[in-house]
């Protein structure tokens, strides 16, 4: 019977998600060189080369991608066995911003309840900036974020491409405002969508200011206006009307994941957390 130890299994997993030996270190705490000893003693164990390696790229081999969510199974089965033996539940705050939140949300609070099931999950929604300022102040544990224009830290889940959605029949005639539909003025998609329209000296007007983003989302899918949205994110039944209405292209952003938290079972989590956000991104693309 093979039998598996927890700590090469867990450097084989923390290899996978991040695709460098480096920061799988980082992320556990330890060095690269005992990272490498973990994943061979592993490899050995089990008769199969799980990882492959170049001087330019890590990824999985067959043998590994096979294995990879059996491991996952195997360390939440340990979590689990180790959260059963004290009642003491840890509460882990996160902030999504409203224009980041996607259909990724469910997958990435099930990885962290898998992880941790002694942890409890709180989510917060609001915008970009009200959420980094919620952090500043030590209310949040962790946000995923929309990048701000002053702020160059927090480690980068991926690239944002935003644009002008409207339903297909939706008409804007030459000459008259833009008919918006947006957030509060503090939104950050907003500000982006009002800039790139004043830098071109195109006239525009808000014709529905939604306290959501879902309420957004409804203006724009019943005909109301054109919005400004992630590429990721746009309404269901809307398409693209940027180059058809001579509107301007959008900056791109990105999301970056910001956290102080130090110890290991929350950098744990946190790995969890990036890892299953890039996983849905590169699924759903």
């Amino acid at each position: 019977m093979t039998i598996l130890d927890v700590e090469s299994v867990q450097a084989f997993v923390a290899i996978a998600d991040f695709q460098s030996f480096t920061r799988a270190a980082e992320a556990l705490g330890t060095t690269q060189g005992a990272i490498s000893v973990k994943l061979k003693r592993l490899e050995d164990r089990i008769g199969q080369r799980l990882i492959e390696r170049t001087p330019r790229s890590v990824r999985l081999s067959a043998q590994g991608a096979l294995f990879l969510d059996g491991a996952r199974d195997f360390l939440a089965a340990h979590e689990r066995a180790v959260a059963g033996l004290t009642d003491c539940r840890r509460r882990f705050t996160l902030g999504i911003a409203a224009h980041v939140a996607g259909p990724e949300v469910p997958t990435l609070l099930a990885r962290l309840n898998v992880h941790d099931p002694g942890l409890t999950i709180e989510v917060r929604l609001d915008n970009s900036r009200t959420l980094l300022d919620a952090f500043d102040r030590g209310e949040l544990d962790a946000a995923i974020i929309r990048r701000e224009d002053d702020r160059r830290d927090g480690e980068i889940l991926g690239p944002e491409h935003f644009a002008w959605f409207a339903t297909p029949h939706f008409e804007h005639r030459q000459g008259e405002p833009v008919r918006l539909a947006a957030l509060a003025p503090s939104c950050g998609v907003r500000d982006i969508a009002t800039r790139a329209l004043d830098a071109r000296s195109i006239p525009w007007t808000e014709v529905f200011l939604g306290g959501s983003s879902s309420m957004v989302t409804a203006a724009v899918s019943a005909g109301l206006a054109i919005g400004a949205f992630s590429c990721r994110l746009a309404p269901p039944g809307t398409v693209e009307v940027g180059q058809r209405f001579g509107l301007p292209e959008l900056p791109s952003s990105e999301i970056v994941l910001h956290s102080t938290l130090t110890d290991a079972k929350s950098r744990g989590a946190l790995r969890t957390l990036a890892a299953a956000f890039r996983e849905h991104r590169v699924t759903a693309g």
